[in-house]
């Protein structure tokens, strides 16, 4: 069976890592998996760019910042991202329907990869595996909780727009007319929170919808010896360390950082230091309580696995998220996570067994959370059930059987 990974980029952004990953794991199993990418940032020779002369590549480089444009005309608009998906002259449709796979699995396409339009040209049966709202919204990647897609989009939220008939309506439009054109298109909910919504909106309540988590490979991430770690990022031995990754997030209030600052000075912890993951110094930072450690960004596969087991608590305090990768990568390597109880959190955190769900947006919550885990006397015991719950569900061996299982049943019907 021949599969194309379709995303914007292999290893830049968490969405794309998924992809990736699954690609690989598709490649172990015996799969004749490929990946069609617009950014291509890994020397991998199994990942195909949409752009192989310098000017594609330049071209590639601007569609991003060109597909945003209409949406600059909203001025009050949210830090939430927006995509219309509005920009042609893309050549990907021609090189997907070329490689002539059996399998098309679209993964995050957004970025200024293709049209919306585009997806309906596509000739074989298409698999979407949701890394957000977006496929499903009016262009909000995250919909701050307007249940707009329940409906058809207008006076967006995200947007700040108060006109029904505004650039949301539009795309949502423009989406409904290409997926009725979509002869085969199964949707796959990386959380079950994210496979309900997408099941509750008016573009996929008819389309048959999975739920298949994203992989990770178990023997990459793993525990390491926290004193060998500790000192390759000069970060005390002698401490309990609060982690958190702010990579991209410190400007968006989605991602918590807020809720996380204020819980972490409600604590009253001694011999304990916040290390941010990915991000410089802020003034939020300077009135934190604690000491403050910084480890800059890290992206490849093996930088990643050490950084998590610096942690005695990995926090993840987004106030809306499908499946973070941080949290399935801080359990993978026995390191308990605290989040809040939204989204796919629960999907992967078992409450007070690998880690402590808060109440959604309440701080002081949060705050108990990382107490409670940071002075547990069964600490070794989260760990083990961390490490034990990924393992079972998210590795990428039992992930990538479970996807080869829908690519046969999708192609058996045909």
């Amino acid at each position: 069976m021949k599969v194309l990974i379709l995303s914007f980029s292999d290893i830049n952004g968490g969405a794309a890592r998924a992809a990736y990953r699954l690609h690989r794991s598709l490649l172990e199993q015996g799969v004749d998996s490929q990946m069609l990418v617009q950014s291509k940032q890994s020397d991998d020779w199994t990942v195909k760019t949409s752009g192989k002369t310098k000017i594609q590549k330049g071209i590639n480089i601007l569609r991003p910042s060109l597909d945003r444009i209409p949406v600059a005309f909203y001025k009050d608009r949210s830090k939430t991202l927006f995509s219309p998906s509005c920009l042609g002259f893309s050549n990907i449709v021609n090189k997907i329907n070329d490689i002539n796979p059996d399998i098309v699995h679209l993964h995050w396409i957004c970025g200024g990869m293709m049209r919306i339009e585009d997806i309906s040209h596509i000739k074989a049966p298409i698999v979407w595996s949701l890394h957000d709202m977006w496929p499903f919204t009016g262009g909000c990647h995250y919909d701050e909780d307007c249940f707009g897609y329940e409906k058809n989009c207008g006076n967006c939220k995200v947007l700040r727009s108060k006109k029904e008939n505004d650039l949301s309506k539009s795309v949502f439009k423009r989406k409904s007319r290409t997926y009725n054109k979509i002869n085969s298109l199964t949707i796959v909910g990386s959380s079950k929170w994210i496979s309900s919504c997408a099941k509750n909106s008016t573009l996929f309540k008819d389309n048959d919808t999975f739920t298949l988590p994203n992989c990770i490979d178990t023997e990459l991430f793993r525990p390491i010896d926290k004193s060998i770690v500790k000192t390759i990022f000069n970060i005390p031995k002698d401490k309990k360390i609060i982690l958190f990754g702010a990579m991209h997030s410190l400007g968006d209030p989605r991602k918590g950082s807020k809720e996380l600052f204020d819980a972490i000075n409600m604590l009253d912890l001694k011999e304990t230091v916040f290390v941010i993951a990915g991000s410089s110094q802020t003034k939020e930072m300077l009135e934190l309580k604690y000491p403050v450690y910084f480890i800059s960004p890290l992206r490849d596969e093996v930088s990643l696995p050490l950084m998590y087991n610096v942690a005695d608590v990995m926090i993840v305090p987004s106030l809306q998220e499908n499946l973070a990768n941080s949290i399935v990568e801080s359990l993978a390597c026995g390191i308990p996570v605290v989040a809040f109880d939204i989204g796919g959190n629960k999907d992967m955190i078992d409450h007070m067994e690998n880690g402590y769900l808060a109440k959604a947006k309440n701080s002081e919550d949060m705050s108990n959370g990382i107490k409670w885990v940071i002075e547990n006397k069964n600490y070794l015991k989260l760990s083990e059930n961390a490490r034990k719950k990924v393992i079972n569900i998210f590795d990428s061996k039992v992930v990538a059987k479970k996807y080869i299982g829908l690519y046969e049943k999708i192609a058996n019907q045909l």
